[in-house]
């Protein structure tokens, strides 16, 4: 069983090793860093307190694709509102399905930087929104304590595990998957005159939350990109080329 924790462009060392101590006090200890600003730092490491071992073996990458290629689930913390609506689960039944989830494969719990969070593009790569329901009134909340109250809920759907759920008959997509599927999708529906090149980005961000919805597995990823290759406009000039 894979569970990561994923900071993307955190910009405050302190909160990286109170979210890694945060992360230990509940068990975790798959920990990746994507793009942070200053690491390793003297801070990170007073503020583990203790867990400065997941400071160590913590993963950094460049790109949040790089740090959940291989994921078969992944959930977006972030607190705004968004244009687009996004399948959206409070933390204790996303903790639930994230355990769930990672019989099958990794899964990873992203967080974004400390003053703008996830940007959509971020969520683009989401299976879901998770939202801490805070008081409207002062709903900020530290990177550090976002990490402990969804560590938290992982912890606690870890030692009271819901009703097996019998297993799919196929993996589910990984990230990566799904990230080829949705470049081949855009590239098809541009030839194909249906999507707008200059302006793809409200289409496909909505078509990405419906295939989210779908959880579409491996082989339906692998027949979806089969008819778009079939009914791409433009195969024959590509296949002269």
């Amino acid at each position: 069983m894979s569970i990561r924790i994923v900071l993307v462009g955190t910009t405050h060392p302190g909160n990286i090793g109170a979210a890694a101590r945060a992360m230990k006090n509940m068990g975790l200890h798959e920990l990746v860093l994507v793009s942070p600003k200053y690491f390793p730092h003297e801070d990170a490491t007073a503020r583990a307190s203790g867990a400065e071992d997941l400071l160590e073996s913590a993963t950094v990458v460049d790109t949040l694709d790089a740090a959940i290629a291989d994921c078969c689930y992944v959930a977006g913390a972030s607190a705004r509102s968004r244009t687009i609506g996004w399948p959206s689960m409070l933390p204790r039944d996303c903790a639930a399905r994230l355990l769930q989830e990672s019989t099958q494969g990794p899964v990873a719990v992203i967080f974004g930087p400390e003053k703008s969070g996830l940007s959509n593009d971020d969520l683009d790569r989401c299976h879901t929104l998770l939202t801490i329901p805070t008081d409207p009134g002062f709903s900020s909340l530290n990177l550090a304590m976002a990490v402990q109250v969804i560590s938290y809920e992982l912890r606690l759907a870890q030692m009271n595990p819901q009703t097996e759920v019998p297993l799919p008959e196929a993996p589910p997509a990984s990230a990566e998957e799904l990230k080829n599927f949705y470049v081949h999708l855009e590239k098809v529906l541009t030839s194909s005159g249906f999507l707008d090149p200059a302006n793809p980005r409200h289409l496909m961000r909505r078509l990405r939350r419906l295939f989210a919805r779908a959880l579409p597995d491996r082989n339906e990823i692998n027949i979806l990109r089969g008819i778009l290759t079939a009914v791409d406009p433009q195969k024959d000039e590509r296949k002269a080329q």
